[in-house]
C-alpha cells in the first residue's frame, strides 16, 4: 500500500507540477526577475534564409514570393531550397523562380529528411545569420528584422518566433492550449532561455550552428544546445509567421505522435539534462520531460487510484475527476479533447520509439498546404 500512495501522489503532484505549478511558479519568476534582451532594432547582417522542403509544388511558389517581399534589404538577403529528393515538380518550380531572381537557389538533396537537408544548407552558405522556414508558413513583412535584432545581443545565438494559426477562410484557430504554450514561451525568455521552438519561423548566427542527428528536430535540440554553449535561446513574439492548422483531431494527433516520437528521441539519446544551469534544468525538466512523460503519469495515477479507492475520500475525488475529463472529451469538449489527445499521443509515440525507433524522414499532414 504505500507503494502504491507514493505512486499515486507522485504522478499527482508530477502533472499537477507541469501544467500548473510550473507555469504560474515561471510567470511570477519572469515578472520579478526578467532578465532583457539587448536588441539592435536597426540591425543589418547579411541573412541566407533556409526552406527545407519534399514534394512542396503546392506552396513552395507562395513562400519565395513571401520571402523575397520581405522588408529587409535585397542585398543582405539570400534564400535557399534544401530539397529532400522531392519527386514532384518543387525543383522545376524552384529553379524557374531562380532564373528570374537570383537571391533563390535550390540544393538538390538526396533523401535523408529536414534535419539532414537543413545541413548541408548551412555548409554551403556563409552568411552571418541563418534563418529557418517551413515550406508552408507565410512570414509577416517584418518578422526577420524581429528575429535578427535579438541576435544582435551577444548573448543570444538562436531566436524564434510567434507561430499563429490561421484557417483558410482566415479565422484564427489557435486554442486555450496554444495560447497557454505561448505565454509559458514568453515567460521561459524573459527568465533567460526558451525550451523549445518551432520549425516555421526560428534564427541563430551562423557560427552557433550546430549539426545534429538527422533523427532530431531543431525545435528542442538547438535550445538547449545553446545553453549548454554559454548562450541564450529566446522568444520573439512580434516575428510572425502563419500556418493552416491541421483540418481534423485525426490529422493532429498523427502530428503529434511523430512531434512527440523525434522529442523521446532526443530526450532519451540527446545529453539534454548535461551540463545545464540549474535554474534551466528545472525548467526543461518541468516543462519537457513532465509533459512529454504526461502520459505514462496519468496511466500510472488510474492504476494507482483504482487499486486505492475505498482508502479514503480523496482517491474517489481524484477518479471522479479523472473519469470527468475522459467524458468530457468523449462528449466533444475542445479543450478536454484536445488534451486527452495529446496526452496519448505521448504514450503511443513512446511505444513507438521504443519497438522501432524514429525515422529522419516523414511526410506532410494533410490538409496544411
Amino acid at each position: 500500500m504505500p507503494v502504491l500512495k507514493t505512486l499515486f501522489w507522485g504522478s499527482l503532484g508530477a502533472l499537477a507540477w507541469t501544467h500548473a505549478g510550473y507555469p504560474l511558479a515561471a510567470e511570477i519568476a519572469a515578472r520579478l526577475r526578467p532578465r532583457p534582451v539587448r536588441k539592435d532594432p536597426g540591425a543589418e547582417p547579411a541573412v541566407t534564409v533556409i526552406v527545407a522542403a519534399h514534394d512542396e509544388e503546392t506552396v513552395i511558389e507562395r513562400r519565395l514570393e513571401n520571402l523575397l517581399a520581405l522588408d529587409y534589404p535585397a542585398q543582405k538577403l539570400e534564400v535557399v531550397v534544401a530539397s529532400d529528393a522531392s519527386g514532384d515538380r518543387t525543383n522545376e518550380l524552384v529553379l524557374a523562380v531562380a532564373e528570374r531572381e537570383p537571391r533563390v537557389r535550390l540544393l538538390d538533396c538526396p533523401r535523408g529528411g529536414k534535419v539532414a537537408a537543413q545541413n548541408r544548407a548551412v555548409r554551403e552558405t556563409a552568411s552571418e545569420v541563418v534563418a529557418f522556414s517551413d515550406a508552408n508558413a507565410t512570414w509577416a513583412p517584418d518578422a526577420l528584422r524581429h528575429l535578427v535584432a535579438n541576435l544582435a545581443d551577444p548573448d543570444v545565438a538562436y531566436v524564434c518566433g510567434q507561430l499563429r494559426l490561421e484557417a483558410a477562410d482566415g479565422s484564427n484557430r489557435e486554442g486555450l492550449y496554444w495560447r497557454f504554450e505561448m505565454r509559458l514561451r514568453e515567460a521561459e525568455s524573459k527568465l533567460g532561455s526558451i525550451t523549445g521552438g518551432n520549425g516555421s519561423i526560428y534564427a541563430l548566427n551562423r557560427a552557433d550552428y550546430v549539426e545534429v542527428d538527422p533523427t532530431w528536430g531543431h525545435d528542442l535540440s538547438f535550445p538547449y544546445r545553446m545553453v549548454q554553449a554559454g548562450r541564450r535561446a529566446v522568444y520573439e513574439p512580434a516575428a510572425h509567421a502563419l500556418e493552416k492548422p491541421t483540418p481534423t483531431n485525426e490529422t493532429e494527433y498523427r502530428r503529434k505522435v511523430r512531434m512527440f516520437e523525434h522529442c523521446w528521441e532526443i530526450t532519451l539519446r540527446g545529453s539534454m539534462l548535461r551540463r545545464l544551469p540549474p535554474g534551466y534544468l528545472v525548467e526543461v525538466v518541468s516543462h519537457r520531460l513532465l509533459r512529454y512523460g504526461s502520459g505514462v503519469l496519468h496511466l500510472s495515477l488510474l492504476a494507482a487510484n483504482v487499486a486505492l479507492l475505498g482508502d479514503g475520500r480523496a482517491y474517489g475525488i481524484v477518479l471522479a475527476g479523472q473519469v470527468a475529463l475522459l467524458a468530457a472529451a468523449a462528449a466533444g469538449v475542445p479543450i478536454a479533447r484536445y488534451y486527452v489527445l495529446v496526452t496519448w499521443a505521448t504514450v503511443v509515440a513512446l511505444w513507438n520509439y521504443l519497438r522501432r525507433g524514429v525515422p529522419a524522414t516523414w511526410e506532410a499532414p494533410e490538409g496544411t498546404r
